[in-house]
């Protein structure tokens, strides 16, 4: 049967090598990245196939050509004794498999292994001899601290791995490797606690990603969708991502599951915690009392971010008595310089703010520091001077871009909340304001991983938990208590 990349997948490897050869080209289209060296043996023919730039050149100097070149001055004159000696004589490489058909031999030979077939035997040996470019490891880009460590993950995921396992030097730390996508067969990893971890919702997250039928996976955001079944109708996500390894390791240490995908410098966690979008790791290099506070300053970060411009706007056109008579004065001088209503400046303000905001993201550093520059003082100073702006509103406005900074994981839900927000205080007033809040808490509280609701540990209130939320525990109480995942159910 004439192969072709749709049925190879379960196709056994032939006795000879030229045909074996002869198929993998026909499997992956000839392709000019496919490198084949034929050697001959004591007169027993023999290939290396590799994948260039995706192995290590010394490497396959040194622990792959070497030995068998110094072969020919050996008994070993055939093909049996040639391949017992790769597969069970010679240390050529740490990470030796024996592929027995051409789905799997393509699979290892784009993770940058080496393959050796052995005429008239009807396998090959794979040696990981991986080599490819990649970035060193830097600092956080997102999760900055001060104290901590100044690690972040990297984009190859056995570089991850090891960053991870430096940390828990532990034999109950298990990874476990699979892949998804049907074209990328991208690398993803399992990384968790064997004993803390709840083996029931270990084996869902298995089959989600077993079943996951994209034709790539390229970020973390196409497994979170898969792990996450009603996703669209919640606003808060129930998996989070990190980039730091302590961060990950801190997590799984209390029973959760992480992913690691190959070619992201970002850890999918699941289950993810409402609460947990305000810790960071400098709170574990603080006074108890100091991270209490910088707790409380997160909180309210979180509060001047969503709901605050609403508030605003709401006691303005609504209840302008609630507001002291000098300050309203000073208010209504204000707004008696522009043009337009203050329901529409905000609006265009907040949405000239979400434009900012993208295009310093999107622009090279060094220009984004300049459009910055020119969105805050420039077009902000030209917009009041105008007429177009009011000066209270611009300062309303700064407060609230200031506390979204404060809370990089919750940029998504903070952006659609303020506007909602905004529209509701602007067309209800503070009935507005409260329907908007029950119903954003409604969902939250609405919102489970496998049985373990987002809001605990406040509710169900487990009082084990909650100093994490209210601040932290100090060591010595960690010291006395063993977390696993069971008991924020």
């Amino acid at each position: 049967m004439q192969l072709s990349y749709n049925n190879f997948e379960d196709e056994k490897i032939e006795y000879k090598t030229k045909k074996n050869i002869l198929n993998l080209r026909t499997i992956l289209g000839n392709t000019m990245d496919l490198n084949v060296m034929n050697i001959t043996i004591n007169s027993v023919e023999c290939s290396v196939v590799t994948i260039e730039a995706m192995v290590s050149t010394s490497s396959m100097s040194e622990l792959i050509f070497r030995p068998l070149m110094e072969l020919e001055r050996t008994d070993r004159n055939t093909p049996q004794k040639i391949m017992s000696f790769l597969t069970n004589e010679s240390l050529l490489a740490a990470e030796r498999i024996i592929v027995h058909t051409y789905g799997e031999a393509s699979k290892l030979l784009f993770s940058g292994f080496a393959l050796i077939f052995v005429d008239e035997i009807n396998y090959c040996a794979a040696y990981g001899i991986q080599g490819y470019d990649k970035k060193s490891i830097s600092e956080p880009t997102i999760e900055n601290n001060i104290m901590g460590s100044q690690e972040a993950f990297a984009e190859v995921i056995r570089t991850n791995i090891s960053l991870v396992r430096r940390r828990i030097k532990h034999p109950s730390l298990r990874f476990e490797m699979t892949q998804a996508g049907k074209l990328s067969n991208t690398d993803v990893c399992l990384v968790y606690i064997q004993g803390k971890v709840d083996e029931i919702m270990l084996s869902h997250i298995r089959k989600r990603i077993s079943e996951i039928k994209l034709d790539s996976v390229l970020g973390t955001s196409f497994i979170e969708q898969f792990l996450e079944p009603e996703q669209k109708k919640n606003i808060f996500s129930q998996t989070g991502y990190t980039e730091r390894p302590d961060m990950l390791c801190s997590s799984i240490l209390q029973g959760r599951i992480s992913i690691l995908i190959d070619g992201t410098p970002f850890a999918v966690i699941c289950p993810y915690l409402f609460s947990q979008n305000f810790n960071t790791f400098d709170e574990y290099e603080a006074k108890t009392y100091f991270a209490s506070f910088l707790k409380l300053i997160r909180y309210l970060a979180f509060f001047f971010a969503t709901a605050f411009p609403g508030i605003y706007l709401a006691a303005v056109n609504f209840s302008p008595e609630m507001l002291n008579l000098r300050l309203l004065s000073n208010l209504s001088a204000g707004e008696k310089t522009t043009i337009l209503p203050l329901f529409t400046e905000l609006v265009i303000i907040m949405l000239l703010l979400e434009i900012m905001r993208e295009a310093s993201i999107r622009l090279p550093h060094s220009v984004s520091t300049a459009m910055s520059i020119a969105g805050g003082l420039i077009i902000g100073d030209a917009a009041v001077k105008s007429g177009i702006i009011s000066s209270p509103l611009l300062i309303i406005v700064g407060i609230s871009a200031t506390a979204s900074f404060v809370l990089p994981s919750l940029n998504q839900q903070i952006s659609i909340l303020r506007l909602a927000f905004i529209f509701a205080g602007g067309f209800a007033g503070f009935l507005g304001i409260s329907v908007c809040a029950v119903m954003v808490l409604c969902n939250i509280c609405s919102q489970s991983f496998e049985e373990i609701p987002i809001t605990s540990p406040v509710s169900p209130f487990k009082k084990k938990q909650i100093a994490d939320v209210t601040g932290r525990k100090s060591y010595k109480e960690m010291e006395k208590e063993q977390t696993v995942i069971e008991d924020f159910k």
